[in-house]
């Protein structure tokens, strides 16, 4: 499918050697990679990733924003180079991590784009650090995690502690991924080998972040949708998404005073690697202002309003 870029990306925009800090919160390292771009039109994107992301990470998804804008990507406590962060600390911490880090890089407010575990991040650093956020995209979220998920997840955890990582690779994409959506998605059997790679060869030290990460998820609410975050927020999942389902993710979207729903066509949790560049795109037009209407690759593109008004209605424009 050919995908046509934003209508006001007319200069071509060459991407800068990254520049890599270090960061201390609270008594505990993280690190942030800032690539600036040469004729950035928005606003600059941090990108906070899901469970086993960290800086270095993006590939291509962060060379498309690139073409738009300044890109941060961050290890928080208890990713990547953050180290082990003990699981008594929750997404407040984390937020809180972050806007430091945002502080110290002397950015702008900036745009946020999250996904899966990092979603809850964003939603709290917006919550509690407006004055940090321009416009959230949250990728495949909820409010909360349902039994089925935490039972799941507890199994995936039994699997690691007795280190059957085969096992654990395989009871871990089976959270992530739709088993019976992969036929249907284009690039689900290669986004399928590439997360049992990643989980069979996790390092010493990436397996306590998982460990402690996990029983976070499990131990807090993550999301205190008792106050709506302050800024324009949009959610999107695959339309095969089975762990953040597209109705969590509209349940999600309702608990915001500003929002926009979008399901993907042909892809499930894993969106951002099975449909990279359509994407991106979806993010970038509505980080800069543009419509959501008509595309291609969205089975639908919904305005969704605060619970009590029970409307949605089709978006002309962000």
């Amino acid at each position: 499918m050919s995908l046509a870029a934003p209508s006001c990306a007319v200069v071509r925009s060459t991407a800068l050697p990254a520049e890599v800090s270090s960061h201390r919160w609270q008594g505990y390292n993280c690190e942030s990679r800032l690539v600036r771009t040469s004729a950035p039109r928005i606003a600059p994107v941090l990108l906070i990733g899901g469970a086993f992301q960290t800086k270095e990470t993006w590939g291509r998804f962060e060379r498309e924003f690139l073409e738009h804008a300044d890109v941060l990507t961050v290890d928080p406590p208890g990713w990547g180079a953050g180290g082990v962060l003990p699981d008594r600390y929750g997404a407040d911490f984390l937020a809180d991590a972050l806007c430091h880090m945002l502080a110290e890089t002397g950015l702008p407010p900036a745009n946020i784009v999250s996904g899966s575990y990092g979603t809850a991040i964003a939603y709290r650093l917006a919550q509690r650090h407006p004055e940090r956020v321009r416009r959230i995209v949250l990728i495949g979220t909820m409010t909360s995690i349902p039994e089925h998920a935490r039972i799941a997840m507890r199994r995936t955890m039994d699997f690691l502690a007795a280190r059957r990582m085969q096992e654990f690779a395989e009871a871990s994409v089976e959270v992530l991924m739709n088993a019976d959506g992969v036929a249907s998605v284009t690039a689900g059997a290669r986004v399928r080998r590439f997360l049992l790679r990643r989980l069979l060869n996790l390092a010493a030290d990436e397996v306590e972040q998982t460990f402690a990460n996990t029983h976070r998820l499990l131990k807090h609410e993550m999301v205190d949708p008792s106050r709506a975050p302050a800024v324009p927020v949009l959610v999107t999942t695959g339309e095969h998404d089975t762990f953040t389902t597209p109705d969590l993710c509209r349940a999600l979207a309702a608990t915001c005073s500003d929002s926009w729903f979008a399901e993907v066509a042909d892809a499930d949790h894993m969106l951002h690697l099975e449909r990279t560049a359509e994407v991106a795109d979806l993010a970038t037009r509505f980080l800069a202002g543009e419509s959501l209407a008509g595309l291609a690759y969205c089975r639908s593109v919904e305005r969704i309003s605060r619970p009590g008004a029970l409307r949605w209605e089709q978006p002309t424009g962000p």
